[in-house]
């Protein structure tokens, strides 16, 4: 029975109350506890060349002193070094570029300043910090795509410190620089916030965006200091540097207090599969299944709220905090009428008006817990939680330790509790913690010679002015030099004495974030109310006819789906089934970049086309998850030119592996499910990043062969890492694989949630027969670690 107290618990007691609402029968669900002590900080005195009025207003509010990473990354930016401070959340990042480019803007009054985030949440939280300062002749102001027609002109005209995102810069600035002619040629500092989001295709365009803003306002005489932040990564100068295209000096070292943390790993414990109900239960033994991490992190939800404790859940889909979210306010509601009103979804894909309210609901208090998609990971001030709860690890290290870092009031103490889905990866990490903790973050991984990428931005950059010689230095050298003689070459652009011009009417349409076009808008059909918007990208699977789709607790159904328009009509409904899409996959391989030969073994890194349908969707009962039918869909083929890494292995090595040769199917099938789960450990990506196939006689390789490859056109790098750890990559795999107490293959271990053919074939025994293999195939040959 649910508890509710009237005294807030703090977060030991409510890790112990946690820990307590599971029957002492069952093993604990807690397979480690990492206690992060607390830390003093150590302050400097404010720089001599602050503006007066800033440090007196950072003063009022709080501020006595800035702690020494702060002060040392400011001096560095009003000196006019590049800098990038990557310090841990809640340390104080903002005050590092607030001090040098206010104080520009205070003593210059023609300065002005661009700051870039890539969310609009957090757009809006700094516009909040800046405009409590009250300093004069400042003008803050957010700029993007909510931004009224009638504010974008007086933001052009009057703010000097604008606050915008990667998008606005390529779409409306720099597309029409010659009316900000005046921003530009004053613009003294550019700030880049939370730049170790700038990864895969999406970092490779911004690092574009980021080059071309430097030409043009170079163009106009303005010459800016770049001063970025980011959460601690393995490699800040060099990711900032690649970034930015200039060199950049880091400051790395936390000089900020910090509150004890305790950080718990959580898996969610087994129960007995669901039956029918006609079904004689007596008569057979249940079989064990591991209990949905989204149920268990909306209980424990539940159990915070009814506690009192300020709670941020992380989930890592749209669909996910909609229904932890729900599923948390009815079971509050069953106990105090009411108490479910404390708790909302946030995620991506709301209007801004709903976002907003959202947010200050619970600043205020209002609110007491939200279930949130990664919108809220980053920076923005989440003052006074208590609590987070990260459902499924987020794939990498350093937003696994943002999203911790959300709690904690003032350095106060904070809980943090990461539950395991049934998930190769996240099966392997809460019983291997040392793969979390003591472990450096991930590097960033962003290629700005993807050819997908730089092609595009060329002809971008064309467009606003002719590209000359110097600019081919700053896109890259010889990589943009071969770019522009395709580009050439193909009618996109022409040669003059003067550069290259772009030759077609209109602007170049390149999508930053890969979405592949417009987003889809969904529209009550009864009404025409727009309930929210869902990129092209994910559309196939999410908006496809008869599509479940849930907004802010409310389900709805998919009527139709009209690509041309970009439009899914829906109307409201409460089925007692989810949908769940299939798609059909295939590879070809069009070249091979590197290869490693180990005898019945080949390791190979290349470009491939990868085509893919989604062709059916289940409809399954809630709560049993049984398969109630499968209806068929007619949606287009998509067509992706990547980067893989797949491995071959001859049929006498997987026979000698003792794989018999009806298992090599399901032997494949499984190794490559688990290799794409565990990628996520040493690559700065997470399983939907990345796509695999496997084959037991593919028609390029003429072989068993398994590919894994990056699900951006051109490739996100991350393949290219894969390949470079193959060893350490497969290893792992195979651990995972192994270590699970299944005996024929669960989620846990060889099973996708993204498989498009069901799950099926799969053999789990023969998959670390064929890893197995492999690994002795390469570690005798010095492949790749």
């Amino acid at each position: 029975m649910l508890c509710v107290t009237s005294t807030a618990f703090g977060p030991a007691e409510l890790l112990h109350l946690l820990k307590a609402r599971n029957s002492s029968a069952r093993p604990s669900p807690i397979t480690h506890i990492e206690n992060l002590p607390a830390r003093t900080g150590r302050t400097a005195p404010w720089p001599e060349w602050a503006a007066a009025d800033l440090v007196s207003a950072l003063t009022a509010h709080g501020i006595k002193s800035p702690w020494e990473h702060q002060a040392a990354a400011a001096t560095m930016a009003h000196s006019g070094t590049h800098v990038v401070i990557a310090t841990g959340t809640g340390s104080g990042k903002s005050l590092a570029y607030q001090l040098p480019a206010l104080t520009r803007l205070l003593d210059d009054p023609r300065a002005t300043a661009l700051y870039l985030s890539p969310t609009k949440a957090l757009a809006a939280d700094q516009l909040r910090a800046v405009a409590r300062l009250g300093l004069s002749g400042v003008r803050p102001a957010t700029y993007d795509g909510d931004t009224s027609r009638e504010e974008r002109e007086w933001i052009r005209q009057h703010s000097r410190l604008i606050l915008t995102n990667p998008d606005m810069v390529h779409h409306a600035m720099l597309p029409g620089h010659a009316r900000w002619a005046s921003f530009f040629r004053r613009l003294t500092y550019v700030v880049i916030d939370e730049c170790h989001a700038y990864r895969g295709v999406f970092g490779s365009h911004v690092s574009h965006v980021i080059r071309r803003l430097r030409r043009t306002a170079a163009r106009y005489g303005g010459t800016p200091t770049f001063v970025l932040a980011s959460a601690t990564s393995g490699d800040p100068a060099d990711a900032a540097a690649r970034l930015t295209g200039v060199p950049v000096t880091a400051v790395t070292e936390d000089a900020s207090p910090r509150g004890a943390m305790t950080f718990a790993l959580w898996e969610p414990p087994l129960q007995p599969a669901p039956v029918d109900d006609d079904f004689p239960v007596d008569e057979v033994e249940l079989p064990q299944v591991r209990r949905s991490a989204l149920r268990e992190t909306a209980d424990l939800l539940t159990d915070a709220v009814a506690a009192g404790t300020r709670t941020l859940a992380f989930i890592r889909s749209r669909r996910g905090a909609e229904v932890v979210a729900t599923i948390a306010r009815r079971q509050l509601d069953e106990a105090v009428p009411g108490l479910g009103d404390r708790v909302a979804a946030y995620r991506a894909g709301y209007l801004r008006e709903d976002r907003r309210q959202i947010e200050r609901a619970l600043l205020s208090g209002e609110l007491l817990a939200l279930a949130s998609t990664n919108a809220l990971e980053l920076g923005v001030d989440l003052v006074g939680l208590d609590a987070v709860l990260i459902c499924g690890y987020p794939g990498t290290r350093a937003s696994l330790w943002q999203q911790a870092g959300r709690a904690g009031r003032a350095g106060g103490e904070a809980l943090a509790v990461l539950i395991a889905r049934d998930d190769p990866l996240d099966t392997y990490l809460v019983h291997h913690p040392s793969a979390l903790f003591g472990r450096p973050v991930e590097a960033t991984v962003l290629d700005p010679t993807n050819p997908y990428v730089l092609g595009p931005q060329l002809c971008c950059a064309a467009s606003e002015a002719p590209l000359t010689e110097p600019d081919l230095a700053l896109f890259g050298g010889e990589p943009a030099r071969a770019a522009v003689e395709g580009l050439t070459a193909s009618g996109a652009l022409r040669r003059r004495p003067s550069g290259w011009y772009w030759t077609h009417p209109g602007r170049p349409d390149v999508d930053l974030r890969g979405a592949g076009g417009a987003p889809v808008s969904v529209v009550e059909a009864s009404t025409g109310r727009l309930l929210g918007t869902v990129d092209q990208g994910s559309s196939h699977m999410m908006l496809h006819t008869g599509a479940v789709y849930l907004h802010q607790g409310v389900s709805f159904v998919v009527d139709d789906l009209d690509l041309d328009d970009a439009i899914a009509l829906v109307h409201q409904e409460e089925p007692d089934w989810s949908t769940h899409a299939r798609d059909v996959t295939d590879v070809s391989v069009l070249g091979v970049r590197s290869r490693v030969d180990a005898g019945p073994v080949s390791l190979f890194l290349g470009e491939v086309e990868v085509t893919s349908q989604v062709v059916s969707y289940q409809r399954r009962r809630i709560g049993s998850g049984e398969v109630i039918d499968t209806k068929p869909l007619d949606l287009p083929v998509r067509d992706l030119r990547t980067v893989a890494v797949w491995f071959t292995i001859t049929p006498d090595a997987l026979a000698g592996a003792g794989v018999e040769p009806a298992d090599f199917p399901g032997a494949l099938h499984a190794a490559e499910h688990a290799a794409i789960g565990l990628l996520p450990l040493i690559a700065t990506c997470d399983r939907w990043d990345i796509g695999g196939l496997s084959t037991a006689n593919h028609a390029d390789t003429e072989a068993p062969t398994v590919f894994v490859y990056d699900g951006h056109p051109g490739g996100a790098g991350f393949a290219e890492r894969a390949y470079a750890t193959a060893t350490d990559w497969l290893s792992a795999t195979r651990e995972a694989i192994a270590a699970c107490t299944c005996e024929t293959g669960c989620p846990s271990c060889v099973q996708s949630p993204k498989c498009g053919n069901g799950n099926n074939p799969l053999h789990k025994t023969a998959a670390v027969q064929v890893l197995d293999a492999v690994l002795t195939a390469l570690i005798g040959t010095a492949a790749p670690a």
